[in-house]
Order: structure tokens, then sequence, then C-alpha cells
């Protein structure tokens, strides 16, 4: 029996929660090698990938072709000391959090009781900023290439998304038949594309292809636009609330609403690192607009929007129990728990704190499916 399954086979009391279920996080993160797009990218876009500058005062500035210039600053020694403690305590080293070595990945996750990942990229959440679609397509396949050639062989705990450039939809179509064959479990694209929504029927080639080849498509929030675009004077919060979370109802709505899930049943999605507190709202506003706006409403569908979410859509969170307290509106199998590893404003490594909080009163059945068995099920991940 392997490991993760022996962890779930059983518990005795008293042990962790954690322990006593399979746990799938549906958002992590690897720190992908500093030098991935500028050694293995086209010699034409070198030039123009994501980059760090340092001007002559020695600030270091994020620069992205599609936004403004960022400030980089350094992670203060206090937010990252909760993870120091649990990390020293169990011998592991803090510096290695979101490595990209299997082993090392794999022990921080046994430390937070998670059985399998589902990894997104960190540096690779730009490769769509820029308004030249070639250039992120060309960035989405060595991200793709190097996330099959770094974790194809640990696809029982390791499942890398596949980054998908929509800004040319036949590209993006290619190179979804692609990494179907590579076996990726699900694709990745940005949750805003400036001037082309997706509730427009130009993407229905993309739908259909995702929908042959049965591959979830993921929505990770903070992707396609520049979320910082607030400074000062709040902007950290705004930005976060405003500019990241709050997106998310755009690719629920575009393809709820606009019959894109009603011509393609098949279609499967996934919000991703957005919270499930607003989610409940987000599906009856949808609803009440459709019929009291019936007049102007278009096309006229076979269900109500909402209906189309609970049948084909799920949405992820970390620490959330507003969210989880709307249960009954938004549907159990709907939701997906992420500790969004290595990052700080998840819950890893102190996952069992934050689920026995938020989770703990809820009947095993509904936890075990929030924690794992929903996302199970969509990726098509085995279940001990």
């Amino acid at each position: 029996m392997t490991e993760p399954a022996r962890k779930s086979a059983g518990a005795a009391d008293g042990e962790r929660l954690v322990d006593r279920t399979f746990i799938i996080s549906a958002d992590c993160h690897v720190n992908e090698p500093a030098d991935l797009w500028a050694t293995r990218i086209a010699p034409e876009f070198r030039e123009r990938i994501p980059r760090v500058r340092v001007d002559d005062d020695g600030q270091k500035w994020s620069v992205a072709e599609g936004l403004r210039p960022v400030r980089i600053k350094d992670m203060p020694r206090e937010v990252t000391q909760g993870q120091a403690f649990s990390l020293e305590a169990h011998d592991l080293d803090l510096s290695q959090k979101g490595s990209a070595d299997p082993a090392i990945r794999n022990a921080h996750h046994d430390l937070d009781g998670v059985n399998v990942e589902i990894v997104y990229p960190n540096k690779g959440l730009l490769m769509w900023t820029s308004p030249d679609p070639a250039l992120s397509e060309a960035m989405c396949r060595v991200w793709n290439d190097w996330a099959h050639e770094s974790f194809s062989a640990h696809r029982e705990r390791i499942l890398p998304v596949a980054a998908v450039a929509p800004g040319d939809v036949p590209g993006a179509v290619r190179e979804v038949e692609r990494v179907a064959k590579l076996g990726f479990a699900s694709v990745f694209m940005p949750v805003q594309v400036a001037g082309r929504p997706y509730n427009l029927p130009l993407y229905d080639p993309l739908w259909a292809v995702l929908q042959e080849t049965g591959l979830p498509v993921n929505f990770h929030v903070g992707t396609g636009r520049d979320p910082r675009s607030a400074t000062g004077h709040g902007g950290a919060v705004i930005n976060y609330v405003v500019h990241a979370l709050s997106t998310a109802m755009e690719p629920l709505t575009q393809l709820c609403a606009s019959g894109a899930c009603e011509r393609f049943p098949g279609l499967r999605f996934a919000l991703v690192e957005c919270g499930i507190g607003w989610l409940a709202w987000a599906l009856w506003a949808m609803d009440e607009s459709y019929v009291k706006h019936d007049f102007w409403v278009a096309p006229k569908l076979a269900l109500k929007p909402s209906d189309y979410f609970r049948r084909q859509g799920w949405c992820s969170f970390s620490d959330d129990p507003m969210g989880i307290a709307t249960r009954e509106w938004i549907g159990t199998d709907r939701l997906l728990f992420g500790n969004d590893y290595p990052h700080h404003e998840g819950s890893w490594p102190n996952s069992e704190e934050v689920i026995r909080r938020t989770m703990g009163d809820l009947p095993e059945p509904e936890r075990r499916m929030i924690l794992g068995g929903n996302a199970a099920r969509l990726y098509g991940i085995p279940l001990p």
C-alpha cells in the first residue's frame, strides 16, 4: 500500500483531521528555475520575456511586457515565522519551500497532510501579460515542456497544469491537443483576456477541444491583466480584493450566461485561489438578472445560469469560513480545497488548524468531499 493510501486507510482517535482524510490541494505553486524562459524560449522572444531589473540604487523591479514596472519588496521575516517554526521543528529547510524537487515538495506536503497537489507556476503567472499572443504562446509551451519533464514521473502526487494562451484560438486548440497527449490532467488559462472576454463565440473551438479531450480548464486569479493597478492608500488590499480575487466572477458569468456551457455540456471549469465566500451571491445574482432582465437577455437558456455552474463548475479556497457557511447554496460537491503552497496567504503549513477551525464541525462525508473527493473527480485522481 502506498504512503498516501496507508495514511487515509484509517485513523485512531486523537489524530489530526488531515491524517484522517485523503487531501488533494487544488492550488499549489512551484518556483521555476530563474532562467527557465531565458534558456528555452525561441531567440526572437528572449529579450521580451518578464524579468527582474535592478536600478542604479539597487532597487529590484519586476518588468513584464504589457505591465507597468513594479517594485519588488523582500518578504519580511515576521511573515514567515509561523512557517519557519513548523519547518524547523520537522528538520525541513524554509529556504527550499516551493522547490521543483519532488522529494522536497512531498516532504513539505507530508507536514501539512496533503497527499496530492495540483501545481501552478509562480513566475509563469505573467505568461499572458503581453498583448502579443505569439509571445504568450511561446512562454506557455516552455512551461508545459518543463513541467512535463520535471513531474511526469511523479503523477501519483504531483499534477502540474498545462498553460494555454487563448489569444490565438487555433494555436490554443493545438496546444490542448498536444498536452492531452503528454498526459496532463488539466489546462490553465488567464482569468481575463483584454478585449476578448470568454463569452464570445470565437472561443467555441477551444471549448470543443477541451470537451473532446476531457481536460478541465482552470482560471487562476491574478492573471491576464495587471492586478496591481492600485497604489498607496490601501492599494495592497484593493489589489487583492478587487483586482485579483473578484475577477473570478468574469469567467464564471461569461461561461454560464453566454450559452457556452449549454453548447458544451462536457466542458468543465474551475475558478482557482479566489475563495468561495462570494460565490453564493454571484450565483443568485446571475439568476436574478437572467429573470428580471429577461427583455434584454440573450441567448435564452434551457437552465438558469447558476445551474450550469452546479453542473460544470468548481471553485477553490484555502481559509474561507464564510464560504463554508454558504455551501447549502453553492453545492458541497463544487468546492475544492487548496493550501496555496508555498505562498504565505494560504494555509500551508498550518492546514490542520485551518481545517479544524473552518470544517471541524462538518459531517465527515462532506469534509472528505471538499478536501479531496471533489478534486479527485474533477482531475481524474484515483482515491485509495
